[in-house]
């Protein structure tokens, strides 16, 4: 699978090209499913901010970027259906583009649809995330980010080897200072960025673009 890890969606031309770079074709060419589910684990997400990420209102560009067309895959559906419907929606579709909300609400959902035991399948799938669709990917997410009530602890799914503090000064609480002492606590490689950047994943490859300000935080 190849990754955009994204603080705040698309909000650049720098981080768009990286996303055609990773479909290798146009964006207006591409099929997408976009992913809600994080928003229901985040006390502060209401069935309206789940709307606009659908409807393509919402401050995160994602579903709005022109995309041939765009569904929607909502994990908590997908053990009542059966793999026989949806895996094929998966398997057909370019690109999953994933809001924020709750990671670790995600990574369950993730787990309990099967979707993350798909994933090492999609080889070609591109995963474009924003906030807590991006952290889920990492190994933990620090226990300040975790607002699930029902989480046992702050790990995720570990696709990757890094941690992503997101949000860098875009929140009053969101500072370098604040980032540097959940670095200490996750005691692993991690990234601080804001919303004008993003982590590009291939299997080769890890690249930070960047129209913004991020750093590379040390264990």
């Amino acid at each position: 699978m190849k990754l955009l890890l994204t603080s705040g969606g698309v909000t650049n031309p720098s981080i768009r090209d990286a996303l055609v770079d990773l479909l290798d074709k146009p964006i207006a060419d591409s099929t997408a499913l976009c992913i809600p589910t994080a928003e229901y684990g985040h006390p502060r997400c209401t069935p309206a901010s789940a709307w606009r990420f659908i409807a393509g209102r919402s401050p995160s560009p994602m579903c709005d970027l022109g995309w041939k067309s765009v569904g929607v895959l909502e994990l908590t559906a997908l053990p009542s259906i059966g793999e026989e419907r949806w895996v094929p929606w998966v398997r057909e579709t370019d690109v999953l583009l994933v809001d924020g909300g709750d990671a670790t609400y995600l990574c369950h959902w993730m787990r309990q649809s099967g979707l993350a035991d798909l994933l090492p399948s999609l080889q070609e799938t591109v995963w474009v995330g924003v906030s807590a669709g991006s952290m889920v990917m990492t190994p933990r997410i620090g226990a300040d980010f975790v607002k699930w009530q029902s989480a046992p602890d702050d790990r995720t799914l570990g696709i990757v080897d890094f941690s992503i503090f997101p949000h860098l000064d875009v929140f009053p609480d969101n500072t370098m200072a604040e980032a540097e002492r959940w670095a200490a606590e996750i005691a692993g490689p991690a990234y601080a960025i804001d919303d004008h950047t993003a982590i590009k994943v291939t299997d080769r490859t890890t690249e930070v673009v960047s129209e913004g300000r991020w750093k590379q935080l040390s264990p």
